[in-house]
């Protein structure tokens, strides 16, 4: 992709993209000969801090299998949190000093995106799995739990918003009483290459479909997970999305898009712009990094932590 090397309205101090991906670019250079499971000394990389930044379990866990080293991991690039983790990780990130900034729910052996709240016969598991992540959360201050539309699976659109209006309003309250908020995520449906890319048959595929849903509920405790890589290829605009839906965001998720890689000069999204707009809008929460690696994992990393610390 041509990065241009003019300055952009959108980096106040006149540095250009192409200047702040080399930045970051380096960044993630420096700890080349570091080994993943060793603490580096120029870490962390998070400086600023303004953006709270999260790592998402599932997607740098190949690479540091070990719990303990995965923790290290994060708080050596200034993480604080390592989200969508096992319950069993927990403890361990109490006694850390990190949090887990949203939770998942486990309906296996289905993956949880599959089965949702459109559709009745799947109420009963999942509200019981949610219920469970809800108290999981509530005994260690974990505040978020993702939740999903589900699959389609022959129900019509419309059909599935107004399931999933009843079948939030069945949780909402008990995740409220415990001091939690559910996020319901929307997932692209166009991206067919792989499992965990697109989800084709997905019903929650576009934000106002997610928000239409949030919005009959009622609740503060259930609110968007707004996914930049899903969001910017089933309907992009990411920056005047994210300020129509002040108040309504509840997490946040970065990935590169296409292929759901890093962020980098490889996909079509500059983040900085996008941190910023976050804190325009008084966004308190976390972003997520949930790209999955076509390199060296930490070098990705690094560079992505740097990007979004503006």
């Amino acid at each position: 992709m041509d990065i241009p090397d003019s300055p952009r309205d959108d980096t106040p101090d006149g540095t250009s993209r192409r200047d702040l991906l080399k930045v970051a670019g380096a960044a993630a250079l420096g700890l080349a000969g570091a080994t993943r499971t060793a603490k580096a000394t120029t870490m962390p990389l998070i400086k600023n801090g303004r953006i709270k930044q999260s790592l998402v379990h599932w997607c740098y866990e190949p690479y540091w299998k070990d719990d303990d080293a995965f923790i290290q991991m994060a708080k050596d690039l200034g993480c604080t949190s390592v989200e969508l983790a096992p319950p069993t990780m927990y403890p361990k990130l109490k006694a850390a000093g990190l949090t887990n900034a949203i939770a998942q729910i486990d309906i296996s052996p289905d993956p949880p995106f599959t089965k949702g709240f459109n559709n009745p016969a799947n109420w009963d598991r999942v509200i019981a799995a949610t219920k469970k992540s809800i108290d999981d959360c509530a005994e260690y201050g974990y505040k978020k739990v993702i939740c999903f539309t589900g699959y389609a699976e022959g129900i019509s659109p419309e059909q599935g918003a107004a399931n999933c209006v009843e079948g939030f309003k069945k949780v909402v309250d008990y995740a409220g009483d415990k001091g939690v908020t559910l996020c319901l995520e929307m997932l692209n449906t166009r991206a067919d290459d792989h499992p965990m890319k697109g989800h084709p048959g997905y019903q929650g595929d576009h934000v106002d479909y997610c928000i239409d849903i949030i919005k009959k509920v009622g609740s503060p405790h259930l609110k968007l997970l707004f996914d930049f890589y899903h969001v910017q290829i089933m309907d992009g605009d990411l920056i005047r999305r994210l300020h129509q839906l002040k108040g309504l965001v509840g997490h946040i998720h970065t990935a590169g898009n296409p292929g759901r890689a890093e962020l980098d000069e490889k996909q079509e999204i500059f983040f900085p712009p996008l941190m910023q707009a976050l804190l325009d809008i008084g966004y308190d929460g976390w972003v997520g990094h949930e790209f999955i690696p076509t390199r060296d994992p930490l070098e990705g990393l690094k560079q992505a932590v740097t990007l979004c610390d503006v």
